[in-house]
């Protein structure tokens, strides 16, 4: 099983695939789709694993660059800051900065986060895991698991400082 990471001002998109029978690499030759909350968080988190010389950052600076709304952005910086993932200053110099290196932060943890599951289904999900019809083929549901491991170990090894 391969992937491949894009990533663009919009979106990250990861591609994923495997190479076994003609109709599980149909079935598998899908594209993991992240939601915005997701997409604006590592954007955003990527933006300030760059400001290596810059103590806070604005907002501002963030969603012109990224072409992100603001009150968005805010509400996911707040879920951030909750977990941790962020500090806040208040006043002229404030904004907001990482509040561990970015190579403790990992791809996974924040689309876990966002997200939920990265599994396909949540039937094959370790973490979410709930009961689905698709449980009864196991030869699909033996796909979606392989799958869930190639995506989980590729994301959970990959950080924010990888990305910079």
């Amino acid at each position: 099983m391969s992937a491949r990471i894009f990533l663009d001002k919009r979106a990250i998109i990861l591609y994923y695939y495997t190479r076994q029978t003609r109709d599980e690499a149909q079935l598998a030759d899908e594209k993991m789709k992240l939601t915005t909350r997701s997409e604006y968080c590592i954007l955003g988190l990527i933006h300030l694993a760059r400001q290596k010389n810059k103590n806070f950052v604005k907002i501002e600076e963030i969603c012109t660059q990224h072409d992100i709304p603001r009150k968005y952005l805010e509400q996911l910086f707040l879920i951030l800051k909750q977990n941790h993932y962020l500090k806040t200053r208040r006043g002229a110099e404030g904004g907001y900065t990482l509040a561990k290196p970015a190579a403790e932060i990992t791809v996974a943890e924040i689309v876990r986060l966002m997200d939920g599951a990265l599994a396909p289904t949540e039937s094959a999900s370790r973490y979410f895991f709930s009961h689905t019809p698709l449980e009864k083929e196991k030869k699909l549901m033996k796909v979606f698991k392989q799958i869930r491991d190639y995506i989980a170990q590729r994301l959970e090894t990959l950080t924010l400082a990888d990305l910079v």
